[in-house]
């Protein structure tokens, strides 16, 4: 068994490779993971003949065969998941592949991430319009090992420019503005929101300042969606949140989630099909409530750095779903300033 947590990318890497085996290999989760949507594949592996079980469309899946090379058709609005675990399984493959995709691309920075990643170990696809609707892949290549240093992740990261923004300020070191990470995005969201920021090459300063409200298109950064959402519920005007439709399948439905937990400290959110009307309070949140995490990591995070927006304390539950993704979070948060009171 391959036991993918409660990580979505983690099993939608793993499954195509498990795809090409050719033995039984079966994928366990929980939480929501169990349930996150993997139809994309299923209509793969049915059009290639590789045999899958599972529980009315839900974990565990099992899939025994072998990959064939050919064509491989793709949504593009459900995740860029799915397009970067075709990435990593075809080029293995006896022959070449082309990867089509259905409908507009989002999320399409990470599948540029994938790509630079792979081409660094030795491996090459085409993206053949640079418009992320056709990749050819050719077959019976392989990785090659080499070091590598990981980069800073623009996602945690963002947690502490919007807490320099609400707070005394904050550095956030170990990032790379060349970086094709799309939720950098946050240092440009929040400097049209006026954030007082200042740049190095390998930092991003953020000092406490008024903001106001703007629009912020979450097509190719929906993991700071819930952090921005914070800053913008303390930005004078209304902030649009728009093209979120998919943090609703997400570790939870993060566009609820936001609105509920942030509402009852006092913010002023309405939750869109698509995403989020928020109506900002520069004065501040009232708190003095108990909220949820959701049992997601990144609402637990969101709330977190919301805390010292409120006259009053917040009661937090769930608090220990940062391990998912950030388990020194909290020793991070104490470090810069933040008052944690742990109850029994």
């Amino acid at each position: 068994n391959v036991d993918c947590g409660e990580s979505g990318s983690t099993l939608r890497f793993f499954i195509p490779l498990g795809a090409n085996l050719g033995c039984p290999l079966t994928f366990i989760g929980h939480g929501k993971l169990v349930s996150r949507p993997l139809q994309a594949y299923y209509d793969i592996l049915d059009k290639q003949f590789v045999q899958y079980f599972n529980d009315n469309g839900n974990l565990p899946l099992t899939v025994n065969g072998l990959l064939m090379p050919g064509k491989f058709e793709l949504p593009g609005d459900v995740s860029s998941q799915f397009v970067s675990g075709l990435l990593f399984a075809l080029p293995l493959l006896k022959g070449d592949s082309e990867i089509i995709i259905t409908s507009p691309l989002e999320s399409a920075s990470y599948v540029d991430m994938t790509l630079n990643c792979l081409a660094k170990y030795g491996v090459k696809i085409e993206n053949v319009d640079g418009a992320h609707r056709h990749y050819l892949v050719p077959g019976k290549q392989h990785f090659k090992a080499q070091d590598s240093k990981v980069e800073g992740d623009w996602s945690q990261a963002a947690f502490w420019t919007v807490g320099g923004a609400l707070g005394a300020g904050i550095t956030a070191s170990g990032v790379d503005f060349a970086s094709l990470q799309g939720d950098k995005a946050v240092v440009e969201i929040m400097q049209r929101m006026g954030a007082d920021i200042a740049k190095t090459d390998d930092s991003v300063t953020v000092n406490s300042g008024a903001t106001q409200a703007t629009i912020i298109d979450a097509s190719n950064c929906p993991d700071i969606i819930p952090v921005l959402t914070v800053l913008a519920a303390v930005s004078e005007g209304t902030t649009k949140i728009i093209n979120a439709g998919r943090l609703r399948i997400k570790e939870c439905d993060r566009l609820a989630a936001m609105t509920s937990e942030l509402n009852k400290m006092g913010a002023e959110i309405t939750e869109e099909p698509e995403g989020l009307t928020i109506t900002g309070k520069p004065e501040g949140l009232q708190g003095g409530v108990e909220v949820d995490a959701w049992n997601d990591h990144r609402i637990a995070m969101s709330l977190a750095i919301a805390a010292q927006c409120c006259a009053e304390p917040i009661i937090l539950t769930g608090a220990g779903s940062v391990s998912k993704s950030y388990p020194d979070f909290w020793e991070d948060y104490k470090s810069v300033g933040g008052k944690i009171e742990v109850l029994a």
